[in-house]
Order: C-alpha cells, then sequence, then structure tokens
C-alpha cells in the first residue's frame, strides 16, 4: 500500500527498470554529500528488497510527471519506523520534502500502525532540521550514523492519540 498523493505530489513504488532515476537522484553527489553517499545500484536494490520484505521503502515521489526524489519508510525497532526523505536538486527549496513527509506520516500512524518514528540529520543539514522541527519531531539524541561516521541528531515522533487507521 502506498501513501496517498497529495495536490501536488505522488508515490510509487521503485522497480528495477528505475535506473535512470536512481542515478539522477542517488548518483548526484550533492545530494547525497550529507547522506554519506552510496552506490546508487545498491541503494535502488536495497530499495526493491525493503519492498519485499517489509512492504515499504523510501518511495518515487514525482511532482506532476516530473521525479522529485523519494521518501517513506524503514523498520527501526519493533513498532518504531524510520522516516527519510531524500530530493533531486532541481526541486529543493519548494517545500516537497514536508509536504510528502506528511503524507507518510499519515500512512505511518494509520495504515501501518507505527506506534513512533525516528529521523535524523547530517549535523551541517539545516535544511533537514527545520522540515523535521515544522513536522513535530523532538530531539531525542545524537546518534552515530556509519556512513559518515558522525554522530547525527536524532528525532522521535509519536503516534498522535488520534490517529485513524487507513486501511482497508
Amino acid at each position: 500500500m502506498l501513501p496517498r498523493a497529495t495536490s501536488r505530489l505522488s508515490f510509487r513504488w521503485w522497480t528495477s527498470d528505475d535506473v535512470e532515476l536512481a542515478r539522477a537522484l542517488w548518483g548526484d553527489p550533492e545530494v547525497t554529500r550529507l547522506i554519506g553517499g552510496f552506490d546508487w545500484r545498491e541503494r535502488l536494490a536495497t530499495e526493491l528488497e525493503l519492498q519485499r520484505t517489509h512492504g515499504m521503502q523510501y518511495w518515487p515521489i514525482f511532482h506532476g510527471d516530473a521525479h522529485a526524489g523519494c521518501c517513506g519508510l524503514r523498520p527501526k525497532a519493533e513498532g518504531v519506523l524510520e522516516l527519510g526523505f531524500h530530493l533531486r536538486r532541481e526541486h529543493w527549496g519548494k517545500g516537497l520534502a514536508e509536504e510528502a513527509a506528511r503524507t507518510v506520516i499519515a500512512h505511518a500512524f494509520g495504515a501501518l500502525h507505527a506506534s513512533e518514528l525516528f529521523a535524523g540529520h547530517h549535523p551541517e543539514n539545516d535544511a533537514s532540521r527545520r522540515t523535521l522541527s515544522r513536522l513535530g519531531f523532538r530531539f531525542t539524541h545524537d546518534e552515530l550514523y556509519a556512513a559518515t561516521g558522525l554522530r547525527h541528531p536524532s528525532y522521535s515522533l509519536s503516534r498522535p492519540p488520534h490517529a485513524v487507521s487507513t486501511a482497508c
């Protein structure tokens, strides 16, 4: 099950045919600079595996017909999912990360019944810090992120008492 589309964004699953989309997003050193950089082929394989094993991934997002990046979830701990988003450079500063994340948060607490969400960011990534703050995440601790070798600020968002399941 996918998060619902917004007025500006739609979500879909990554497929093995998405080589060019994956390369354009994760092959851009500016996009991956603060997340430790990685091989875009491995990242696509990871997303496909997350779909197969957990029914979730960092779903590709589209602004109209344009691939804007990805936003999604991965398991972190029992009842806890990790929220993440990566945007292509040409879509930075348009509010798309926050819009996509709000939809994914509703999906996590509704259809997926998560009790809590975790998120983190590179210490120098002020844009992600501000986005997480606007989304209601609260700082909890600094956590070592092996890909960068740095302690990244880490945040939590608890399931609101009024969260309703959107499962059919």
